[in-house]
């Protein structure tokens, strides 16, 4: 089984690219999910809540 470089990486190429944009519809269809909205905003609010002082 003689597979050449070049097949190897245009295979790598293109699968990887098929990969990454699977990637991007799971992380975006997650983030943009309504069931999830009531955890972005607890931690909007909580970094603003925690942060809220000067530096002593």
């Amino acid at each position: 089984m003689d597979i050449s470089h070049d097949a190897l990486v245009a295979f790598s190429k293109s699968w990887g690219l098929f990969y990454l944009i699977g990637l991007m519809i799971g992380v975006l269809i997650y983030t943009f999910r309504p069931s999830n909205r009531g955890k972005f905003n607890r931690a909007k609010q909580s970094v603003l809540d925690q942060d809220d002082k000067p530096w002593t």
